[in-house]
């Protein structure tokens, strides 16, 4: 087993051992079914927290030769797939988490040179026979590769957005980065799958389109992926059940979270405390903790003398407006737009009295 090349599945096996743990590897039938075809190229994004990485490391301990899962596998949902056996440890991996590589370079053209060296050190272990000793362009390593053995590579990168996260690389660095990830994948018949995770989607990242190969399942638009990356209600209702937790009262402290959004929408300031928050974004023990990140991130402002947070401005309005046009939230949409109706109709005057009455029926009727 290699770090990058087939790096084995020790790190899934402390996954499953974690005192929490989610059944998540019916992801695999899905990536399954997208094995050796044009839709090979799947971009996850999600916020940090989310079981990205877990996911990674599961794909990889599924896929990957020169190790066996299929007793770790056993006991998990993917074991009952009619295709579990066709594709367990059956091929090439190479596994990539991006920041990694950029925390040890100095540069984006360092950083890549780096982590092909890498990876190519680990081909000629792997392949001594087929590789020349001078090659340095992983692309046409992996080409000779396929050409001599035909066996295809799965790809399996995380954190791949980390570089264009980073407001100190520029636009020069970010589109040289871009076309090695081009370069690498795109229209390789050696890539029988190419898996990557990130915050962003990578629409957001201007008009280059180095990687239009990808199909995107982000927050927004997660389809068949959705129950995959992060907990579903019925999962946090069973480990509400097996650690003693109390689901309503987390429902309530969820709930209350869309009542103060609700109410922001509304024009109207929401009392928050910020003196628990612990500075970081992954401990979050109550809506004030989110409530004041955004403030922290731009999205809301905070009126110190009130220790009330609000929206600040129309734009950011909007946003907020866009980010909750999803079914989960459709009583709110749809009591903001007879809000709006309503002010049309009889003018500002009642608005205030509209919005108030507004805020105590959503208070009184969580949106489902």
């Amino acid at each position: 087993m290699g770090v990058y090349l087939n790096p084995g599945n020790d790190n899934f096996k402390m996954v499953c051992r974690s005192e929490i743990y989610v059944d998540k590897t019916e992801l695999i039938h899905q990536t399954n079914k997208m094995l050796n075809t044009q839709q090979r190229y799947i971009c996850i994004s999600r916020p940090r927290r989310f079981g990205k990485s877990m996911a990674a490391y599961m794909l990889a301990a599924y896929y990957g030769k020169d190790c066996d899962s299929s007793e770790l596998f056993t006991p998990y949902k993917i074991a009952k797939a009619e295709d579990y056996r066709k594709h367990l440890n059956q091929y090439n991996v190479i596994l990539l988490n991006i920041q990694d590589f950029l925390s040890v370079t100095g540069s984006v053209a360092e950083m890549i040179s780096f982590l092909q060296k890498r990876v190519i050190r680990e081909l000629k272990r792997k392949y001594p026979e087929v590789l020349e000793q001078d090659e340095d362009i992983l692309s046409l390593a992996l080409e000779d590769l396929y050409s001599e053995t035909g066996e295809g590579f799965i790809f399996i990168i995380d954190e791949w957005d980390c570089i264009l996260r980073d407001k100190q690389y520029s636009a020069d660095d970010q589109k040289k980065y871009l076309d090695f990830l081009r370069n690498l994948l795109k229209d390789k018949v050696y890539v029988s799958l190419a898996y990557m995770t990130g915050i962003l989607p990578i629409k957001k990242y201007g008009t280059h389109s180095a990687l239009n190969m990808f199909a995107e399942y982000s927050m927004t638009e997660p389809f068949e992926y959705a129950e995959f990356i992060g907990f579903t209600e019925s999962e946090v209702k069973n480990l509400c059940e097996k650690y003693h937790a109390d689901y309503d009262m987390m429902k309530s402290w969820y709930d209350g979270l869309k009542d103060s959004i609700v109410k922001m929408l509304a024009g109207e300031q929401v009392i928050i405390n910020p003196e628990r928050f612990q500075n970081d974004m992954t401990t979050f023990t109550s809506k004030d903790d989110v409530l004041t990140l955004l403030v922290h991130l731009g999205y809301l402002a905070f009126d110190r003398e009130k220790s009330a947070v609000f929206i600040p401005n129309a734009e950011i309005r909007g946003e907020f407006h866009n980010a909750i046009m999803g079914e989960h939230w459709k009583d709110v949409i749809e009591a903001l737009e007879q809000s709006d109706r309503i002010c049309g109709q009889h003018g500002m005057r009642n608005q205030k009295l509209w919005k108030t009455f507004l805020i105590s029926y959503t208070a009184r009727t969580p949106p489902s």
